[in-house]
């Protein structure tokens, strides 16, 4: 082995003592006992049949993981040690430290193996989040998640089990949010159907790669009484499930009025509130939160679950070999509040054209000479404030509450407008509102008429599960939209205490109160925090955040093991990868809305100081509910991460604009100007040459 002349067979052991990685080497050559020879030993060759055998039995490797084990607690460090076996018996010849482990996540070498992954969480919480934002978030999925679990029935003997579960759904690893993977898939295990939602599941979140194999705690063999505790068990939930379904439409209505009871019809104003009167406020949303998080938690499940269902009947029964057919049968449908941001923008784009002045006011003035621009005629005017009424809290990485959103900055939606409206003032009319929608869902629809002619059978379940994945991908995103009010309510609250702070000289800058948890900021008022020094805890932090700001990220998916705090962690990769062809011209993602474009790409990093010309193919990291001002104006939508249920997959596919979402490294592979053909249905991008009068140009 030490020479290279020999594999070794390379087990990996958990400390419960289960093997979850195993490669067996091929054994060209034994070196066997030979009496006589100089060395004692003399070197043979294996016969074939025998060369993949494992050189010891499972019981031997449990034997041999154990004896390092009590060597490194024998040692008080990670060991390697050597070791032989002679007549049965395992002996230890060797031990010594492992000095290159001391950067390790665990002083004793292994610790719990956590898999860390920010998939689709980085559409909600991208780039550095703050101590404030993680808190709430935190706390949020904790309780609706155990809140899920009891809706579906499951006891609370097991959710009690879970309690470490629950309280460590996402981790925030330098400043940036992840899922502790593990745990998600802990909780889908809870319900029946686990091996078919899983995928469901990793479809939703927009995950790349399996759990492997063992990786969770294997399930031990059931007595007789539990196999029937756990039938009942399965029926129970099978009638929750359909309960909820029955109940979902009535159940989200009723959600959508607790929420305009919550929250008022009007946005209050908080910048004279007291700070006890501030908390008492965050109290009262905090409780009606969490114990009433049920529609958008059930409905996201029946989408997960229908649209992966749909998708599965058309590869199956329609012959979609692509996988995005269900994409052009659940686009155009209508009824989306994400959609209306785009149609208002485009409304005041026609309006603003017809005035010169504003349009120029709007695409290149400053912020006040954008906003007089507004006040030129009483139609844009009336539309601008009804936008603010009813969008303001929409903004870029909405979800974290340290964003400004449009009451604070309007100026990206202003400039979104202005640039649209160029665009009119030239006859060159957005992309057709709905015409191209409706032929794209007509034309999937044909498809699948012609598949299932003749099956009735075929024809009545596959209605249902489009209408149902219809029905709750509309509903998801409405959901949300109302989520995005309640957060920004809870943001003008934090916002207000930070003023107080500074106004008492608590704080030196309002800000600062985004890098205190949300318990300490709370706390200080009520008189249970342990730090008082707010002003020295936040400036710490502050620096500590600025630091992850200038790093590179970590990666999209990792490990760790033990303490996870203490983890060296790799930065992001640099060699291609997975997705990435031989062809340095082509990458591929996932296709979610159908059509082909060529054009020109604009790669945009932050959508508030993007100026994007309509017609141009909007290339981005990732977006979210504040970048929709800009959809209007483009032709295409690129971007490196999602999913088929993300957010910009749902919305292009609901304003019919051609998008390819999971595009691995197409950040670094596209600047501004390159030109691109991208394939929305195969979830394609090929760098293409410009055409000659643009070239001329």
């Amino acid at each position: 082995l030490v020479s290279g002349d020999c594999d070794a067979d390379t087990y990996h052991v958990e400390r419960d003592g289960r093997i979850t990685q195993r490669a067996i080497a091929n054994k060209h050559v034994a070196h066997r006992a030979m009496p006589g020879s100089g060395e004692g030993v003399a070197a043979q060759p294996v016969d074939a049949s025998i060369a993949l055998q494992p050189a010891l039995d499972d019981r031997q490797i449990g034997q041999v993981a154990e004896l390092v084990r009590q060597a490194e607690r024998a040692f008080g460090a990670p060991q390697d040690i050597e070791w032989a076996i002679q007549s049965g018996e395992l002996y230890l010849l060797q031990s010594r430290p492992i000095t290159t482990l001391a950067a390790s996540s665990d002083s004793a070498g292994a610790g719990a193996r956590k898999i860390w992954d920010n998939s689709n969480i980085a559409e909600s919480y991208g780039g550095v989040t703050t101590p404030l934002t993680f808190s709430f978030a935190r706390h949020a999925y904790d309780g609706a998640y155990r809140q899920f679990c009891r809706l579906m029935h499951i006891s609370e003997a097991t959710i009690a089990a879970h309690d470490d579960t629950f309280r460590n759904m996402l981790g925030l690893i330098q400043g940036r949010v992840y899922y502790n993977l593990l745990n998600w898939y802990r909780v889908l295990a809870m319900l029946p159907g686990y091996r078919l939602n899983r995928r469901f599941m990793e479809q939703m979140m927009g995950v790349k790669e399996s759990l492997p194999d063992g990786v969770l705690e294997p399930v031990r063999e059931a007595s007789i009484s539990e196999r029937m505790r756990d039938a009942w068990n399965v029926v129970t939930v099978a009638l929750a499930f359909a309960g909820h379904y029955f109940s979902l439409r009535r159940r989200c209505d009723a959600f959508f009025a607790w929420l305009r009871e919550t929250l008022g019809a009007e946005r209050p104003d908080y910048t004279s509130a007291r700070p006890e009167e501030l908390v008492a406020a965050y109290r009262r949303l905090e409780s009606r939160l969490i114990t009433r998080w049920d529609a958008p938690l059930i409905n996201d499940l029946f989408a997960m679950i229908f649209f992966g269902t749909l998708r599965r009947l058309c590869e199956r029964w329609c012959g979609d070999t692509e996988g995005t057919l269900q994409n052009g049968l659940v686009s155009g449908q209508g009824g989306m509040i994400s959609a209306e941001p785009a149609k208002l923008v485009i409304e005041m784009a026609r309006v603003a054209a017809q005035q010169p002045a504003a349009v120029s006011a709007l695409s290149n003035g400053s912020l006040q000479e954008a906003l007089a621009a507004t006040e030129s005629s009483t139609r844009l005017s009336l539309l601008y404030r009804e936008y603010l009424d009813k969008f303001g809290d929409r903004t870029t990485d909405e979800l974290k509450l340290e964003s400004p959103t449009l009451h604070d900055d309007p100026l990206m939606l202003l400039r979104s407008v202005g640039h649209l409206a160029e665009r009119f003032t030239t006859a060159k009319a957005p992309v057709d509102e709905k015409g191209a929608g409706e032929t794209l869902r007509r034309a999937a629809e044909r498809r699948v008429a012609d598949a299932l002619r003749g099956n009735p059978f075929r024809q009545v379940v596959f209605s249902w599960a489009l209408r149902n994945a219809r029905e709750r991908i509309i509903a998801r995103e409405n959901l949300r939209f109302e989520r995005t009010r309640l957060f920004g309510r809870v943001r003008s609250i934090f916002t207000a205490l930070g003023h107080a702070f500074a106004r008492a000289g608590i704080l030196p800058d309002a800000d600062l109160v985004f890098y205190l948890e949300v318990d300490e900021a709370l706390g200080y008022v009520e008189g249970t925090t342990t730090s008082h020094d707010l002003a020295a805890l936040t400036a710490l932090r502050k620096n500590e955040f600025d630091r992850y700001r200038q790093m590179p990220p970590p990666p999209d998916r990792f490990e760790t093991r033990g303490i996870v705090g203490k983890a060296a962690v790799a930065r992001r990769p640099t060699t291609p990868l997975a997705n990435e062809t031989s062809d340095k011209d082509k990458r591929t993602g996932l296709g979610c809305c159908p059509g082909i474009v060529r054009g020109q790409v604009r790669v945009v990093t932050d959508p508030r100081q993007a100026t994007l010309r309509a017609g141009e193919i909007l290339v981005a990291e990732r977006t979210d509910p504040g970048w929709v001002m800009l959809f209007p104006a483009a032709s295409g939508l690129l971007v490196e991460r999602g999913s088929l249920l993300s957010h910009s997959a749902i919305v292009a596919r609901e304003m019919r604009i051609p998008a390819v979402v999971s595009v691995s490294g197409i950040m670094s592979w596209l600047k501004d100007g390159d030109w691109v053909e991208l394939d929305g249905s195969a979830g394609t991008v090929v760098k293409i040459e410009p055409p000659v009068a643009a070239s001329r140009a």
